[in-house]
């Protein structure tokens, strides 16, 4: 079989099809693997027409690709990669490459690009966002690691990605693991504007009394406004979806717990790691685990009854406004710990992040875009050394002003018996980050009282331990 195919994709399930068929819609021709004989079978039928085939065999598979062969792996992140990798190497030659995009964790990266060095094979950890529909049409594209590596693929990735104003979402981000690292990062700050959006609509439904039909003009409008984003847009969508099952709407059918793949989880350990404080993702992964709590929640709720004011109390036009205005403020801060984050990152890891790049390639494709990744960008554009963007000239008038509405919101919310832990853990960042004097002082004395861990002062430079 002679080498023929531009590129090769392994896991033909819904996201490596459409991305393989993206590939050549392009004009590149691609041949897929998977164990799965229709899902082999179902790449061809679809791609009819083009250069594409599907193929159960490995070794045919290999042989298919042009070298250096470059072959994407799009399976679940831990065992079933390195089962992949293991299959592949009896076939591969010197200078071939491997690319993960899945959503691995870092170190797994780390360690695969050490192991296939030692083979003299190419190895590289790549985010993509998006979803399925992304991958056919353009998703946002995270890679990292060797330069060489990028080099091969470039010109396929920067056909396929997403683009804005003519600019592919792409771009190398750095060294080793950065793609994967730039990923989920992005999945944690998804994580946090997820649960807000959630919280908003709480507030919405069970305060204000809108039902979904009025829930629906209200998304649809903050969509065409600051907060014009793709979870916005879908949220908007998603109110007016019926129930296929029988009457009614289906949001209102479905269980209210969240699952989760890890990402958040991941990025809330690496920046507590880091010593990084992240409150807005953490609270999201906090409340994916109380949402698991059903039974649980179920069994409290006779005994702890929530009491909820009557709606006539609440002025609904100004709520509708003030959870917009709070929400608005929520966003940044939710992008500024995910950005602070992968700043400090970058210099742990060594991975020559440039933000601007990181917000420019987020504005189109990713879960995560948005009309504000513009103002990131160009807050990182004039300022490259930012260290967060709450310090950027161009966000202290809108978070000075969208506080204010955060702080009414969650004075509601508290009234009502509602949780908002995104929400307040959103208002406590930023009045714990503005705030020049907190009361840790306190605790430093309290460690040295019951465990000698001495202290600093304010007034003398040195470490200090009293006898209490």
């Amino acid at each position: 079989m002679t080498s023929t195919y531009d590129f090769g994709m392994i896991g033909l399930g819904v996201m490596g099809r459409n991305f393989l068929l993206n590939i050549t819609d392009h004009g590149f021709s691609a041949a897929g693997l998977d164990l799965d004989p229709d899902k082999a079978a179902a790449l061809e039928a679809e791609a009819s027409g083009k250069a594409v085939r599907g193929t159960i065999d490995t070794a045919d598979f290999v042989r298919m690709l042009k070298t250096p062969r470059k072959i994407m792996l799009l399976v679940p992140a831990g065992k079933a990669v390195d089962s992949v990798i293991g299959t592949l190497l009896p076939h591969l030659e010197h200078g071939d490459l491997i690319i993960d995009a899945g959503n691995s964790h870092f170190e797994d990266t780390n360690r695969r690009i050490e192991e296939l060095q030692a083979r003299d094979v190419l190895f590289m950890g790549m985010g993509v966002s998006g979803g399925a529909e992304g991958a056919r049409i353009g998703p946002s594209i995270m890679p990292g690691g060797n330069p060489e590596a990028y080099r091969l693929v470039a010109p396929i990735l920067e056909a396929v990605a997403a683009k804005v104003d003519g600019e592919p979402c792409v771009a190398h981000l750095g060294s080793t693991s950065a793609g994967h690292y730039v990923k989920m990062v992005h999945n944690g700050i998804e994580y946090g504007l997820m649960q807000l959006i959630a919280e908003a609509y709480d507030i919405l439904r069970n305060i204000a009394g809108l039902n979904n039909k009025e829930l629906h003009q209200v998304f649809k409008g903050w969509n065409q406004g600051a907060l014009q984003s793709f979870l916005i847009e879908i949220t908007a969508n998603i109110f007016l979806k019926g129930d296929n099952l029988g009457e009614g709407w289906l949001l209102d059918k479905i269980l209210d717990k969240a699952k989760q793949k890890g990402t958040g989880k991941w990025t809330s350990q690496n920046a507590m790691d880091m010593g990084i404080p992240t409150p807005t993702i953490d609270a999201a992964v906090t409340m994916r685990g109380l949402s698991a709590l059903k039974m649980e929640r179920k069994m409290a709720s006779p005994h702890y009854n929530r009491a909820v004011e009557n709606h006539s109390k609440v002025n609904r036009d100004t709520l509708v406004a003030q959870v917009g205005e709070a929400l608005y403020f929520a966003f940044i801060v939710t992008y500024a710990q995910g950005m602070h984050q992968l700043t400090e990152a970058s210099k742990e890891y060594n991975y020559g992040l440039n933000l601007e790049t990181i917000a420019r390639i987020w504005r189109g494709g990713c879960i995560i875009r948005a009309a504000l990744l513009e103002e990131i960008r160009k807050a990182y554009t004039d300022q490259p050394e930012l260290r967060n963007l709450l310090l950027s000239p161009a966000f202290h008038e809108p978070v000075l002003h969208g506080q204010h509405a955060c702080r009414s919101v969650i004075k509601t919310a508290i009234d009502h018996g509602l949780p908002t832990l995104a929400f307040s853990s959103a208002l406590h960042y930023f009045d714990a980050y503005r705030c020049e004097q907190l009361p840790l002082n306190l605790v430093q004395a309290q460690r040295d009282y019951f465990g000698a861990h001495t202290y600093e002062r304010a007034d003398v430079e040195g470490v200090f331990h009293t006898d209490w």
